[in-house]
Order: structure tokens, then C-alpha cells, then sequence
């Protein structure tokens, strides 16, 4: 067997050819991969293209619901009080509050109110007999619809220190969430490192850092900015790094990348990052910045970064990466519903 390209010709390889060559624990692991491809391809998440294997459309909604479920299983377990939860629901928050029920009203019945209503009207006895005035429903707010723009740092260090796969198990989540749960909503995923990039949803699994130095956040916001510029509702940019700025866009279009280039330099970078994230803050544009194990460089320029646009700045970690942006983007949808953007830095 010379360098299996494909499923197929691992499938069709000689077993008993790899066990006197790589031993019984070897032929067993590869026996086992290749029934789990075949299967794979039966249920229809994986499918095979130009000799490689690609998720499908059904994959990634596995794929996301899975990350999905790993974190808020986790947000389930955490200390009471350490992180606020939400119930879900199709397109309205519950407010435990009731109505009576009006021509329009979804129908949301509270059979318990309902038929306490039929016994003051009618009285004890049975049977009970309802009239449409004792109806009485759930009331329901409506959810203002929200635009977001995913910026993942795809920069060099994101990748040498173990924190690109936590954020991009965020990145899948979040998306399965939001066509799950919020379809009217709109997400737009960027990285970003030297340059900005968007990447679509069935490209994000295999979507890897290009491994050139710079994090070109002034690219990305205004890339962030441009795809909101068309879209309706709150706007809000969730921006995931470990690094101050690094590198912004010459007058001229070109990348500098300013981090050995001296001090003057690298505040040309932050200088062009702030007007940028200025001009998001006129449009009432949000950004919300969560730190992976932050330096002192970083925390002073997201703390110059929110007190400008009002955003909210966390840090964290890649391990528990997943439960903060999941919270802070079910309050965000909290705090929209019940009217005001409710912006803070914290």
C-alpha cells in the first residue's frame, strides 16, 4: 500500500498486508476508520470530491449542533450565578406574563388561566365550558432582528498556541445556533491576520490560519463594516484575538505589517485601527472583543477600543472561549428585545 490518497483506496487496502507490515493495533485502527468513512457517506455528511473528502451541507449542521451542545453543556454545569442563561425560542423570548387572547395572538394558550377564567364566568361544576373570553396566552416579545459579523484572529500565534480550534468551534456553533433558532438573522464570518477574508459557512471547517504574521483588525473592521453596511436591525461585530494590532492598510492599499518597525510605527497601526473603529461606532455598529490570554498591549487598546464605540471587551481563554461569547450573544438579543442596545464596557 503506497500513500492511500482516498477513502476508497484505504477501503481497498490489504489488511493482512498492513498487519504483517504495521502490526494487529494498526490494521484494526485503519479496519475501523474505514467503516466509519462508509458510513459517513451513507448518512450523508461526508462525500468525496476530486479524490478528497469534504463535509456536506447535513454534516455541518451536525457538526454545529454537536459544538452547540458540548457548550452549553458546559454553561449548564458552571457555578450558579457565574454566567446568566436564556431560555430559546422560535422567534420570542417567554415572559411568564399573559393576556387575553386577541385575534392575531399566537396561540400560546395558559390552560390553567384559561380555565380558572370558564369557573369565574360559569362557575363550579363540571363539565367545564369554555367561551373564547376566557382564553388567556403567554405574552410574547417580539425579537428584534440583529446583524452580526464573526471576526476570528487567524493570525500565526492563534495557531502555534492551541487557540484556533477552540475559536472555530465557536464560530460553528454560533452559526448552527443562529439558523436554528434566529434565521432572520444574519451572520457573516471574517479572519483575519495580514488581510481580512470572508469565509462562508460550508468553507469554515476547512478554513486554516495562513500562517504570515499580522493581525490586521483595521482591515477587518472595515471589511465588517462593508458587509453590514446592506443589512437591517442592531449591528454587531464579535472580534476574537490574542494580540493588539499589528499591521492596518497603507493609504496606498498595502498591508504594513508594523510590529519591527518601532514604536512610531506600530501607533500608525493602532491610530488607523481607532478611526476605523470609529467610523463603526457612526453607523452604530457594536464591537465586542473577547481576549485570549491577554498581554498589557492588548487590554490598553481594547480598553481605548470600547470607551470609544461602547462595546463590551471579556477575557478569557480558549477553554471557556465558547461559554462567554454564547451568553454575551443570547444578552445582546436580550437586551435588543427589550428596547436600547444596552452597550457597556466590563
Amino acid at each position: 500500500m503506497n500513500n492511500p490518497a482516498s477513502p476508497q483506496q484505504l477501503a481497498e487496502a490489504d489488511m493482512d498486508r498492513v498487519r504483517d507490515l504495521l502490526g494487529d493495533e494498526v490494521a484494526r485502527s485503519m479496519d475501523k476508520l474505514s467503516k466509519l468513512v462508509k458510513e459517513m457517506e451513507r448518512e450523508g455528511l461526508i462525500r468525496q470530491r476530486d479524490g478528497k473528502l469534504e463535509v456536506t451541507p447535513r454534516g455541518m449542521r451536525q457538526i454545529g449542533s454537536k459544538a452547540l451542545r458540548d457548550i452549553f453543556s458546559r454553561l449548564a454545569k458552571d457555578k450558579p450565578g457565574q454566567h446568566q442563561q436564556h431560555r430559546f425560542g422560535q422567534g420570542h423570548e417567554r415572559t411568564y406574563e399573559t393576556k387575553q387572547y386577541e385575534y392575531g395572538d399566537p396561540f400560546n394558550l395558559d390552560l390553567q388561566r384559561t380555565i380558572r377564567n370558564a369557573l369565574r364566568r360559569g362557575g363550579q361544576g363540571t363539565p367545564v365550558k369554555l367561551s373564547a373570553e376566557d382564553f388567556e396566552v403567554e405574552r410574547t416579545e417580539h425579537l428584534t432582528r440583529s446583524a452580526t459579523v464573526l471576526m476570528l484572529d487567524a493570525s500565526y500565534s492563534m495557531y502555534r498556541d492551541d487557540r484556533w480550534g477552540p475559536a472555530k468551534k465557536v464560530a460553528v456553533a454560533l452559526q448552527s445556533l443562529m439558523s436554528s433558532q434566529y434565521p432572520r438573522d444574519y451572520l457573516g464570518i471574517l479572519l483575519f491576520g495580514h488581510l481580512a477574508w470572508e469565509v462562508k459557512p460550508d468553507e469554515l471547517m476547512e478554513a486554516t490560519p495562513p500562517g504570515m504574521q499580522g493581525t490586521n483588525m483595521h482591515h477587518a473592521m472595515a471589511t465588517a463594516r462593508r458587509m453590514l453596511a446592506g443589512q437591517s436591525g442592531n449591528k454587531q461585530i464579535i472580534m476574537i484575538t490574542d494580540g493588539e494590532p499589528t499591521a492596518h492598510i497603507t493609504p496606498q492599499g498595502d498591508p504594513w505589517f508594523t510590529y519591527f518597525d518601532g514604536w512610531d510605527a506600530q501607533q500608525l497601526t493602532v491610530e488607523a485601527t481607532l478611526r476605523e473603529a470609529m467610523r463603526c461606532t457612526k453607523e452604530n455598529i457594536t464591537i465586542n472583543t473577547f481576549m485570549l490570554d491577554a498581554d498589557q498591549y492588548l487590554v490598553r487598546f481594547v480598553e481605548q477600543l470600547t470607551s470609544m464605540n461602547g462595546g463590551r471587551a471579556f477575557m478569557t481563554n480558549a477553554h471557556d472561549l465558547g461559554n462567554y461569547v454564547m451568553v454575551d450573544f443570547l444578552d445582546h438579543k436580550r437586551r435588543t428585545t427589550r428596547g436600547g442596545r444596552g452597550r457597556r464596557a466590563s
